[in-house]
């Protein structure tokens, strides 16, 4: 082989050994999980009566709201429609709810008790929904979206003359925040150990 091609095999290897060392993106779940479970705790604290308003319209509109709806932008790019829609919608939600919750604060727009159990009856449709997609995919994540849907159902109610659910929702919501820390903690200890250490469990649905 001449000087010419031993260069261009090496420049090959060369480049094919630098294509398979750069590192893999990042898990956009990650974040839209964190910001997701992070919110819904600290809105059942508040709906429990263990916090002010304060660190909700804080978290729905940074955390819960803008991070989460990035995250669900990032999972557009890996084709992932599920991730897509429920980061992106989620996080539009928190930021949706924290806008109800200044317009009454400020007395710009007013919302009723039950002109926001319509808002959460939406949601509530939408989240069956994904409850149902969630089946497909694992048992921490429909487990997740189970609890999440019975939330909702609670508050639904709570909001139309029933107000002693809505504190049971806080602490049901409450399992729902740390189930999908569990998720987001197996996603992060599976990239830093190299290995499943939290099993998420096989689909509901096969």
């Amino acid at each position: 082989m001449s000087k010419q091609g031993t260069a261009a095999s090496s420049a090959k290897a060369e480049s094919d050994l630098s294509i398979k060392q750069e590192p893999a993106p990042g898990n956009p779940a990650v974040v839209g999980l964190a910001g997701f479970g992070m919110t819904t705790l600290i809105l059942q604290f508040h709906n429990v009566g263990w916090c002010g308003a304060g660190p909700v319209l804080a978290m729905g509109l940074v955390f819960g709201g803008l991070a989460q709806m990035v995250a669900g932008f990032q999972e557009m790019k890996t084709g992932n429609n599920f991730g897509y829609s429920a980061f992106t919608a989620y996080g539009a939600f928190w930021i949706g709810l924290a806008v109800i919750l200044l317009f009454n604060h400020f007395g710009v727009y007013a919302s009723s008790t039950t002109d926001i159990g319509w808002y959460l009856v939406a949601w509530t449709l939408y989240t069956a929904i994904m409850w149902i997609g969630s089946m497909r995919i694992n048992s921490a994540l429909a487990s997740t979206f189970t609890l999440l849907l019975i939330g909702f159902i609670l508050l639904d109610f709570g909001h139309f003359g029933y107000p002693s659910l809505n504190r049971i929702a806080g602490f049901e919501l409450m399992a729902c925040a740390l189930n999908a820390w569990y998720v987001m903690a197996h996603a992060i200890f599976a990239g830093v150990f190299g290995r499943d250490v939290l099993p998420v469990g096989r689909p509901w649905i096969g």
